[in-house]
């Protein structure tokens, strides 16, 4: 599914960095350095946030026009952020995956015989891993 969503861009002339809200979605901006850097951020914040609307299964709001939508500040513009919220659910989404786990067959035993989620280990693993990553990469 790709939907289109105005955007406000606002440049804060001392430092350069772009700000961009997108009106339809309460609470959602982001920013960057650079206008492509803050178009990109724009794009994966307005995308984070409809996934998680549909994740959580409420309604996301139509997306409203360009012409209808005004920049709050002086010096500000409008455009519009492509938003691909299939391939961004692939890359993101909480939806489950099927994957081939090998492991020796004493360990399979093993989880047989102790009624252990092999499954909900490696999730809880992985998770632990990717949350230590991110906090590593800053």
């Amino acid at each position: 599914m790709k939907l289109c969503y105005p955007a406000c861009f606002y440049q804060n002339k001392e430092t350069g960095f772009y700000v961009v809200e997108v009106p339809d979605l309460p609470g959602c901006g982001s920013g960057g350095h650079t206008l492509a850097e803050a178009i990109l951020m724009g794009i994966d914040a307005a995308s984070g946030w409809i996934l998680t609307e549909m994740e959580e299964g409420r309604p996301v709001p139509p997306p409203g026009t360009i012409e209808s939508t005004e920049p709050e500040e002086e010096g500000g513009f409008v455009d519009v952020l492509l938003l691909d919220i299939e391939e961004y659910s692939k890359k993101y989404g909480r939806q489950l995956i099927d994957k081939t786990l090998k492991i020796p067959a004493y360990l399979s035993t093993f989880a047989d015989e102790q009624k252990i989620d092999i499954s909900k280990i490696a999730q809880e693993a992985l998770s632990q891993l990717y949350q230590d990553h991110q906090v590593a990469s800053g």
